[in-house]
């Protein structure tokens, strides 16, 4: 049976500048040199980690990172600790720093316009890897919350900053800063969300109603993923979340359905190119 499905990728769909920017300088190395450590997945993206993989990047942890000497290790765009950059010091490892420049900032910020008895508080995902480099950045003691549920119990001061992870809701941000205010905190808050992925909301709202189904591709370890599947989801009822190629299932589609391919920052344009030509196949 032939679906004549019409298919259509989202122009604003797949990497960040920040990732691009990481992935550039990853593959210019590899093209001259048989491999590079990375520290962590330098994506959230399975498939496209397996592809540099192959091309020789070495994905790593911490733990490794410290048996390591004179060598190459790649920082991905999330950005790390100082606790990191001086382990390379230490071990004479020369670092790659592909850290995204809208993470730098943030880092930056945080560090140097605080004293040392302003209490910081980050709205972010728990162990995500830029808000670990954050969190670094005031030798831990920034309270790290993602939902201001967490927040009911805690005994926080009369006055503190606020600040929230890059690829956080804007929306959200404003809800949680509205809500501190309320409950009569003197809140000063900082607004350091990436406008490049926030933009991408509003964006895939309007691109998700043109379609009668939706395949949203993105890793399962993408928080951003997450975040724009619930968009899709939420303004087109027939959204499918996949990872990859074999996810597809053909029950989804009838004949002549419209279907629009979008996906996370984390995203690459050949995975959700790969997509479209499996379902053009049905």
């Amino acid at each position: 049976m032939s679906y004549n499905l019409k298919v259509t990728i989202d122009k604003s769909s797949g990497f960040c500048f920040g990732v691009v920017y990481a992935i550039d300088m990853a593959e210019d190395i590899l093209d001259r040199e048989d491999y590079l450590y990375c520290l962590g997945d330098i994506v959230h993206n399975d498939e496209e980690v397996e592809r540099l993989r192959v091309k020789g990047l070495r994905i790593i942890d911490h733990e490794k990172l410290k048996e390591l000497r004179n060598e190459k290790v790649l920082i991905r765009a999330h950005g790390e600790a100082p606790s990191t950059y001086e382990l390379a010091l230490a071990n004479n490892l020369t670092l790659i720093d592909a850290s995204c420049p809208v993470v730098l900032k943030l880092q930056n910020r945080i560090k140097n316009s605080h004293d040392d008895e302003e209490q910081i508080l980050i709205f972010g995902k728990h162990g995500h890897a830029e808000v670990i480099g954050l969190q670094g950045q005031t030798d831990g003691k920034a309270l790290v919350f993602m939902d201001i549920a967490e927040l009911d119990n805690v005994e926080l001061p009369n006055k503190f900053t606020l600040y929230s992870q890059t690829t956080k809701s804007v929306d959200k941000f404003y809800q949680i800063k509205d809500e501190l205010i309320k409950r009569g905190y003197d809140v000063k808050a900082n607004d350091t969300i990436c406008r490049q992925v926030s933009n991408r909301y509003e964006e895939l709202e309007e691109f998700v109603k043109d379609f009668d189904k939706i395949i949203f591709v993105s890793g399962k370890k993408s928080s951003n993923g997450k975040v724009l599947y619930d968009v899709c989801k939420k303004y087109n009822d027939e959204s499918y979340f996949i990872s990859n190629v074999e996810e597809l299932n053909k029950d989804w589609f009838k004949s002549n359905d419209r279907i629009g391919i979008c996906g996370a920052t984390s995203t690459p344009m050949w995975l959700m190119e790969k997509v479209k030509t499996e379902i053009e196949s049905y």
